[in-house]
C-alpha cells in the first residue's frame, strides 16, 4: 500500500492533470480525475474526491463565461431534472458495489469518448428540444449521482443542438456546477463525503486551479482539437480498463 504522504501527492499530481484538460477544452474534471484514481483508490473515495474541485472550477468557468441567467432560463428543464436525479440518485452510491460502480465509470468513460470521437450526432430540431432536455437531464442525473461523471450525455445533447462554441462552454460549466451541488449534499448525507474525506478534497482545490490555469495557457499556445482527440483516445483505453477490472 502507498504511505499517505505519497498517495496525497499522487492524488494532487491526478487534479493538476485533470485541472489541465479542463482548462484547456473546458470539460473532463470529473472524468478525468475519477477514471484516473479508479485506477488504484477506491471507486467511492474517488467520486468523493472530486466534488469541492469540481464545484469551485466551475464556478470560476460560469463566473468568466457570463450570462448565466440567459443560460439557466433557456436550458431549466434539463437542469431541473439534473438537479433532483443526481440528489435522489446519491443515496443508492453508498450501497452500491465497487465493482458495480467500476462498470458504470468505465461505461460513461467509453460512451463519451466513442461519442466525442464520432461524427457528429443528428440535430436535435427545436419542436423536439422539452423532451431532449428531460432525457438528458434525468440519464445524466442518474449516472451522476453514482459516479460525478455526468459529461457524456450533456455533451452529446450540446453537440445535437448545434450550440456555438461560447454557449456550449458557458453551458456545460453551469449544468457542471448545479450539479455538483446536489452531488454534494447527498454524499455528505450519506457519509461518502466525511471529515477527512471533505479536507483532502478541499485541499485538492488548490491543484486543480493549478492545472486549470496550465490549461488555459496550453489552449492559448495550442490547437485545442488536437488536445481533445488525445485525451479523448485516453479516456477510451482508461474506460476500457476500469470494465476489465468491473467484470475479469
Amino acid at each position: 500500500m502507498i504511505p499517505f504522504d505519497q498517495m496525497t501527492l499522487l492524488i494532487a499530481l491526478v487534479f493538476v492533470v485533470a485541472g489541465t484538460v479542463k482548462g484547456t477544452i473546458g470539460i473532463g474534471l470529473p472524468t478525468v480525475s475519477v477514471g484516473i484514481m479508479s485506477q488504484f483508490l477506491a471507486p467511492h473515495m474517488a467520486i468523493a474526491l472530486v466534488i469541492l474541485p469540481m464545484v469551485i472550477t466551475n464556478i470560476w468557468q460560469v463566473y468568466r463565461a457570463g450570462q448565466w441567467l440567459v443560460t439557466a432560463r433557456r436550458y431549466w428543464l434539463l437542469v431541473g431534472m439534473l438537479v433532483m436525479t443526481i440528489w435522489v440518485t446519491t443515496f443508492f452510491t453508498a450501497n452500491a458495489s465497487p465493482q458495480f460502480l467500476l462498470a458504470v465509470i468505465g461505461v460513461a468513460i467509453v460512451i463519451f469518448a466513442t461519442t466525442s470521437l464520432a461524427r457528429p450526432l443528428p440535430a436535435i430540431p427545436d419542436r423536439l428540444d422539452r423532451p431532449a432536455q428531460a432525457i438528458t437531464g434525468l440519464t445524466a442525473g442518474v449516472l451522476g449521482g453514482l459516479t460525478s461523471i455526468w459529461s457524456p450525455p450533456m455533451v452529446s445533447y450540446l453537440l445535437a443542438r448545434r450550440v456555438e462554441r461560447d454557449d456550449f462552454v458557458r453551458a456545460a460549466g453551469l449544468f457542471i456546477f448545479l450539479g455538483s451541488l446536489p452531488l454534494a449534499l447527498g454524499f455528505w448525507q450519506t457519509g461518502l463525503l466525511d471529515g477527512p474525506v471533505a479536507r483532502l478534497s478541499a485541499w485538492m482545490i488548490l491543484p486543480t486551479l493549478v492545472g486549470f490555469t496550465l490549461g488555459e495557457a496550453i489552449r492559448r499556445r495550442m490547437e485545442p482539437e488536437r488536445f481533445r482527440r488525445v485525451v479523448l483516445w485516453i479516456f477510451l483505453f482508461m474506460g476500457l480498463n476500469l470494465l476489465r477490472r468491473a467484470f475479469f
